[in-house]
């Protein structure tokens, strides 16, 4: 009889993961996957035609984007009850529909986003106004400023109107290689329409991605689901394969770099602010509230310029981190020992092993994995010893992060933080974009927030320790930083 209860179990369990790995789980490329499905049961649809159905139940529950959005809003797209008879007519599918629906939970479970090729997490609803809104602009004066408003002016207005709920709190996935459940940290503090991270880069997309079609129409065949391929897909340095480009003419877009794409479109903080002031003066408009008295405007401008502050901080002038449980980091070994920031070095390594630079977040997230085993395994440390790794895929690396005392320089880990390019360099730099993540973003974002202090000290791991780490072409490299310095013992 137990041998048949297993049985029983095993078929069930069986039957169980099928099921799993049949149903679409919340990363892009599902996503994708099923709206290239909706695009093929109506072929000849138009792009504004799909998205008009994507986007309609957030209009339609939104009065300020429909506002915003104009006579586009209530104009239905030509043809569309022909193009897309029966109940797609007037409703999403169920999956897509889903995807779309953006809201977190009081538990802390975030709806609504989806698990990028790049390891960040992004709101949909968003990307697909800015989608919406490209394609029928026809590119007027001004349009990145409506563009804002769509897409992220709103929530971070309702976020100055909140306070103090923390702004942009962000989480993680149960499993990256199979994404189905989202869940934000700090959930007690977490309200129902949260300005999250996700929903920051979803707007940030939005943006990007809109602004690009207003200007570069999509030529003949162009496709949504072949756009979000181009833009979401793996970096140009590991396929070789064009980018956003090939379907509209507009420079190649990744997002990975979509913060460098936001900041040369959208423009300074001052512009931003303003155009939050603007949705926010819309909002209470929409809701029949009366003018602000002098005293309340003043202390809501200020607000909104302080939120605006910590909003450039994290998304323009700080790097993109990929967060411990992301790359699916063991636990730390023991009870890791607090530094006390701000410190004065930054100290430069390469890995040596892996020797390749890693151009995607798999690979970088498998290469992490494989250093923090080494490390704990066969080292004996507690963790992995580097405090931030750069991959070559546009992102950091969360190793022991800001708030731990590593193990990546010997007699010097009290008094900085250790950071490593994966790959070899003794002959060869890292690109371009990693190398500029680390000199510019990652020690420009750690003045900023006192984890280091303004006159920082740049070593190279060699300069302090008997290793040719961090590799001859490296360290020539980083010996012409602004920052670098002769040693000084400590």
């Amino acid at each position: 009889m137990a041998v048949y209860w297993r049985w029983i179990l095993a078929v069930l369990m069986g039957l169980a993961a099928t099921h799993m790995e049949a149903t679409p789980t919340w990363h892009m490329s599902d996503f994708i996957a099923a709206l290239e499905q909706l695009e093929l049961s109506h072929p000849g649809v138009e792009p504004s035609a799909l998205l008009h159905l994507l986007t309609r139940p957030a209009l339609s529950e939104n009065p300020f984007l429909r506002h915003v959005l104009g006579p586009r809003a209530a104009a239905s797209p030509g043809a569309n009850a022909t193009v897309l008879p029966g109940a797609n007519a007037t409703a999403p599918p169920p999956y897509l529909a889903r995807a779309l629906a953006h809201r977190v939970r009081r538990n802390g479970r975030e709806e609504g986003v989806v698990l990028t090729g790049d390891g960040t997490t992004v709101a949909l609803g968003p990307v697909l106004l800015g989608l919406e809104a490209g394609l029928l602009s026809g590119a007027p004066s001004g349009w990145s400023r409506s563009l804002f408003q769509l897409t992220l002016a709103q929530p971070l207005a309702l976020a100055a109107r909140a306070p103090p709920a923390p702004l942009f709190p962000d989480g993680c996935w149960d499993s990256p290689d199979s994404p189905r459940e989202f869940r934000l940290s700090r959930v007690s503090l977490v309200g129902p329409r949260a300005l999250t991270t996700a929903l920051v880069h979803g707007g940030m997309d939005g943006v990007v991605l809109g602004m690009t079609l207003a200007s570069a129409r999509p030529r003949g065949g162009a496709s949504l689901s072949g756009l979000l391929r181009s833009y979401y897909g793996p970096p140009l340095s590991s396929t070789g394969a064009p980018g956003l480009r090939a379907s509209t003419g507009a420079p190649d877009l990744r997002a990975s770099q979509r913060r460098d794409h936001f900041w040369q479109l959208v423009g300074h903080p001052p512009l931003l602010a303003k155009q939050v002031l603007r949705a926010l003066d819309l909002q209470l408009r929409l809701e029949g509230r009366p003018k602000m008295k002098k005293t309340k405007r003043n202390q809501l401008v200020a607000l909104v310029n302080a939120q605006m502050k910590e909003f450039v901080l994290r998304f323009m002038d700080c790097p993109p981190i990929v967060p411990r449980c992301m790359w699916q980091a063991a636990p730390y070994r023991g009870t890791p020992t607090p530094l006390a920031p701000p410190l004065g070095f930054l100290y430069v390594h390469h890995t040596s092993t892996p020797a390749a630079p890693c151009l995607s977040f798999q690979r970088c997230a498998e290469d992490m994995r494989a250093m923090q085993r080494f490390h704990q395994d066969v080292r004996g440390w507690d963790d992995i010893g580097y405090s931030f790794v750069a991959g070559s895929d546009g992102s950091l690396y969360e190793g022991r992060g800001w708030s731990w005392q590593g193990a990546h320089t010997l007699g010097h880990n009290t008094v900085g933080y250790g950071v490593a390019f994966i790959g070899d360099y003794s002959s060869a730099l890292p690109v371009d974009g990693a190398l500029a993540l680390v000199r510019d973003r990652l020690a420009g974002c750690a003045v900023a927030t006192a984890a280091l202090v303004a006159n920082y000290t740049v070593h190279g791991h060699r300069q302090v320790v008997s290793t040719t780490c961090p590799g001859d072409a490296l360290y020539q490299e980083i010996s012409g930083w602004a920052h670098f310095g002769n040693v000084t013992r400590v």
